[in-house]
């Protein structure tokens, strides 16, 4: 019996594809990044066929690739040769919503707005908001520790982690964690997990935090005639102690993405754009402070949202700003992540590697967490980017390092940043991470050559 008989015989019926199109459909994730020749790909429907297919794969010595959606940034949802992608999709239950202790119990598969609409039934929220959250899956925001527009005030993917249920590469099955808000029994295994990107097991269900529904959000836009001083009002409104829910930065390159989109009547004269929001008791009073801030440092025109179709509208103009992007070519999409006192500085760093190289980014910021999203665009069609987007993209990089801040806020190593984690890391950093690795996955099947 060939090994790829065993699996399917220890799986229900069409758990196991192996037909090369169908594969290659789950092979690659959102970026560029092309993918190997996969053996095949399990369509997990229960943490029991994750134990099954994970122990066939330490027997048999296979690789294996967790995906959730495929919305990653960074490849490290991308398969390659003879390994066995396994699809966490069809894992797409809520077990449990308990609302008097505020939390939930989730499996994989969720789609990450699907949980938030479901708490919002009982008056609570799941916060973890990333721009992707109507297609991304829970399980995908874990093995990233994904961020969001919301996390400036309410944290990214690990704050709202309070325990897991994962399989162990051998196909022991570990729960971590809690269910109270307070815990320090053992290590933090699950604050281990989270961002591990697959590498040292496979989640099947979170249990999450939510919160309770805050008042209705205040909101403003405004525009700048420059990207330094955009950056320079999301300094000034942080350290006033505004404490917004949600500060996004839109430079010139990107409002005019989505310009050529949608129309948005775009000035000549702008460019830059931020969004901010509070979601306080007091939100338009907190509104308003952010509005003077804006005019302070050199706004252009400031405009505080009357109704929450306003509101929509402003936060939609935030969140088509990838796919507007994508319109314009194929994308090296990067998260530095730097202090935010110096994203001038940072912001500044990026508008010259662009002039530099002659390389068109467009960047996006979580602004009110120093998180930048550089999009370095070039030619459709190309399997790689050209040398002069490697070497803007390592300008960025190094300059994001030197500020004090990460290669990566929220998207994850993957593939594409692994050139230059010794950069950041270190080598006691590399050798510690590496002996984890080894503890959870001695025979390095978890998705290897990714994250560490």
């Amino acid at each position: 019996m060939r090994p790829i008989d065993a699996l399917v015989s220890s799986l229900p019926d069409g758990r196991v594809v192996t037909d090369p199109d169908v594969i290659d459909s789950y092979a690659r994730d959102r970026t560029f990044v092309a993918p190997g020749k996969p053996l095949a790909a399990v369509l997990a429907g229960s943490r029991d066929d994750v134990v099954a297919t994970l122990r066939w794969a330490s027997e048999h010595r296979v690789p294996v690739v967790p995906r959730g959606a495929g919305t990653g940034l960074a490849g490290g949802a991308t398969a390659g040769d003879g390994a066995v992608i396994l699809s966490l999709a069809r894992m797409d239950q809520i077990r449990e919503l308990a609302p008097a202790d505020e939390i939930a119990v989730a499996e994989p598969g969720v789609i990450t707005a699907d949980l938030d609409r479901a708490a919002r039934q009982h008056g609570l929220m799941y916060a973890p908001d990333p721009s992707s959250y109507e297609i991304s899956t829970i399980g995908g925001n874990l093995a990233t520790n994904a961020g969001g527009l919301r996390c400036v005030k309410y944290g990214v993917t690990r704050d709202s982690a309070l325990g897991l249920e994962v399989v162990l590469a051998d196909g022991r099955i570990l729960n971590t964690g809690r269910r109270t808000m307070k815990g320090v029994t053992g290590y933090d295994l699950t604050g281990l997990f989270v961002g591990s990107e697959g590498t040292l097991g496979v989640i099947t269900a979170a249990t999450v935090r939510l919160r309770p529904v805050p008042a209705a959000p205040a909101t403003f836009a405004a525009e700048f005639g420059s990207l330094r001083d955009a950056g320079a009002a999301v300094s000034a409104i942080m350290a006033a102690g505004c404490q917004p829910s949600l500060m996004e930065l839109l430079d010139r390159a990107t409002l005019e993405a989505i310009d050529d989109w949608r129309n948005i009547g775009l000035e000549a004269g702008t460019m830059a754009m931020l969004i901010g929001q509070s979601d306080a008791s007091d939100g338009q009073a907190a509104a308003a402070r952010m509005e003077r801030l804006c005019l302070d440092n050199g706004a252009t025109f400031v405009a505080v949202s009357s109704s929450p179709q306003e509101t929509e509208e402003l936060i939609g103009l935030r969140r088509m700003a990838y796919q507007a992007k994508e319109r314009l070519g194929a994308c090296l999409v990067e998260d530095v992540c730097v202090p935010r006192s110096v994203l001038p500085d940072m912001i500044g760093a990026i508008e010259a590697a662009a002039a530099r190289h002659g390389v068109r980014i467009c960047t996006v910021a979580h602004a009110g967490d120093g998180n930048l999203h550089p999009v370095f665009v070039f030619e459709h069609g190309t399997s790689e980017p050209p040398p002069e987007v490697w070497a803007a993209a390592d300008e960025v990089f190094t300059r994001a390092l030197e500020l004090g801040g990460t290669l990566t806020g929220e998207h994850g190593v993957g593939v594409l940043k692994r050139r230059w984690l010794a950069l950041e890391t270190g080598p006691v950093a590399r050798e510690v991470q590496h002996g984890i690795k080894a503890v959870f996955d001695p025979l390095n099947i978890l998705n290897p050559g990714k994250a560490i």
